[in-house]
């Protein structure tokens, strides 16, 4: 998550709207949700850490679409967990092609419902004008007299009045605005962290395995049954893969991929953090598109062979 926030920090300092706006279509539409999607090849980041990531590039102007598909699809599409997936089913390339392509196509299907159901403004916490309303923390001089900030739309990053810098100069001003603001996030983001791992802890406790092995003869109980262990566990996603693959011989493919999925879109710390961008409705909206999706996707998986064990 730290990591995360500091690249969201790095992201707000270094990277201006306009720059923003040259690595992604300008106007949302299926082009902006099937690029941001399949970002994570590029950016591969967790779930814990993409959602101070996506809150920066809000900021920065990214479609409400483009974000929730980057959100859903950074922490599955990426090579880190395509890698760590392959070596807990032992190089076996048939879930990590199902967990990899399956995870793309939710993401953008969320992606562009979540963008034809909400407008930005309803969606969203007021993101834009945070952005715009931004005041540095500037050093306030020994005479205790406060100095106006100003925050350079155009570079992204906070100056001061008067100050004169040398390119060297600049940059450091720029680093140490990317900390302030990745510490902001990580602070902002962190409680949520919190309270889910001592839910998850809470579920480790006091549900018994036993669970498992009576559902396990019943495709449909498999599938809701480790989705919502996914759900309680808050795993990242590039170790969930181990996990799952624990349960090869007692549960078939469908649950294990729906695992494999549910866990990086949504989870008990995930729903918390999500607080931090959206509005209730729309992480309800959001929720409900997501759990839908993946439990979809599973029992087609299950109707088309899914119980076979890997």
């Amino acid at each position: 998550m730290f990591a995360g926030a500091l690249v969201g920090g790095l992201i707000e300092t270094f990277l201006s709207r306009e720059r923003m706006s040259a690595l992604f279509p300008r106007k949302a539409g299926a082009a902006s949700v099937l690029i941001s999607a399949a970002a994570g090849i590029l950016f591969p980041v967790c779930e814990c850490a993409v959602v101070p990531v996506v809150r920066r590039l809000i900021g920065k102007g990214m479609p409400l679409s483009a974000a929730v598909a980057y959100l859903l699809g950074g922490p599955i599409v990426n090579p880190i967990v395509a890698a760590s997936t392959t070596l807990a089913y032992a190089l076996d390339w048939r879930m990590v092609v199902l967990r990899t392509a399956l995870g793309y196509g939710i993401a953008v299907s969320v992606g562009l419902l979540m963008g034809r159901i909400f407008p930005a403004k309803e969606a969203l916490l007021g993101t834009e004008q945070e952005q715009h309303s931004h005041v540095c923390p500037c050093v306030v001089p020994h005479d205790t007299q406060s100095i106006s900030s100003v925050f350079n739309e155009m570079d992204g990053y906070c100056t001061c009045p008067g100050v004169q810098e040398t390119s060297r100069g600049e940059f450091i001003s720029k680093a140490g605005a990317a900390f302030r603001h990745a510490a902001d996030d990580f602070l902002g983001i962190g409680h949520y962290l919190v309270i889910g791992a001592f839910v998850a802890a809470l579920a480790q406790t006091f549900v018994s395995r036993s669970v498992f092995v009576s559902v396990a003869e019943a495709p449909g109980l498999s599938i809701i049954l480790l989705m919502l262990m996914a759900v309680a566990l808050n795993l990242c996603s590039e170790a969930d893969a181990f996990i799952a693959a624990s349960f090869r011989w007692l549960t078939p493919w469908s649950a294990q991929l729906a695992f494999m999925l549910i866990g990086p879109m949504f989870d008990l710390k995930l729903l918390l953090m999500y607080q931090s961008v959206f509005k209730r409705r729309a992480i309800i909206t959001l929720s409900a598109l997501v759990l839908t999706a993946v439990f979809a996707v599973a029992c087609v998986v299950e109707l088309l062979g899914g119980r076979m064990k890997p």
